[in-house]
């Protein structure tokens, strides 16, 4: 079967195969929080929940990227306007390299990151659902837009002023789809897996690296982004 056929209900703004060009290109991956790990609700103490699924979404991309570029680490990162407590456990508990947190500007934080990380904005791949994200999905090389039946005029903005490249089927678990879809991208859906389910010496040497990288902290402070030891 076709790579393409099974993601039949997700857009493609793009051709699959300049899609593919893109996601060769990536050295890393940022994701916003609300409305992307999470539907957008969130409790009384700012708090909300994540799912496993996407987690396991992130690991096997990470997992992926890593087999396909003989063990280059991507950067993997979350970017969100507010603190959410949930997403520096799961940051911090996934490993991830930073989570930037009440920056509303978001390309100022980008560009904080291209400094800080040595990275080139074509080769980030952002994973994105509102209006505060769209000066990183300006700029980056690869746009992933988690679609919102409820937010119709949005989407028609994004696809007429070409902010992205690829809109998810759901607006649940769209950091699953996203990652499965980079992962057929990348050419080894198939090995990562099989790899990963076995436990294999290279998921487990993969593994073992992983848990030994740091997730560093960033928000603002007055004029300047700064990193900051967990609150």
């Amino acid at each position: 079967m076709d790579f393409f056929q099974l993601f039949p209900v997700g857009q493609f703004l793009v051709s699959p195969e300049e899609l593919a060009r893109k996601a060769a290109r990536v050295r890393a991956y940022l994701f916003d929080w609300d409305g992307v790990f999470t539907d957008g609700s969130k409790f009384a103490d700012g708090n909300s929940p994540f799912s496993e699924l996407d987690s396991m979404g992130t690991n096997l991309l990470r997992f992926g990227h890593w087999l396909r570029h003989a063990g280059e680490f991507p950067f993997v990162g979350i970017m969100t306007g507010e603190k959410n407590q949930s997403s520096v456990a799961l940051a911090q508990r996934e490993h991830f390299d930073a989570v930037y947190f009440r920056i509303k500007n978001k390309g100022e934080a980008l560009a904080h990151l291209l400094r800080t990380y040595g990275l080139q904005a074509e080769e980030v791949a952002f994973v994105f659902d509102d209006v505060l994200d769209l000066s990183v999905a300006a700029v980056v090389g690869l746009r992933l837009m988690v679609r919102r039946p409820t937010a119709p005029l949005l989407a028609e903005y994004v696809k007429k002023h070409q902010l992205a490249d690829y809109a998810t089927s759901s607006e649940m678990h769209s950091v699953r789809e996203v990652s499965e879809l980079l992962l057929g991208l990348l050419g080894n859906y198939d090995e990562t897996v099989r790899k990963r389910s076995q436990f294999t010496t290279e998921y487990d040497a993969y593994f073992t690296t992983r848990n030994q990288r740091p997730t560093t902290l960033y928000s603002k402070d007055n004029d300047r982004i700064v990193q900051v030891v967990q609150e």
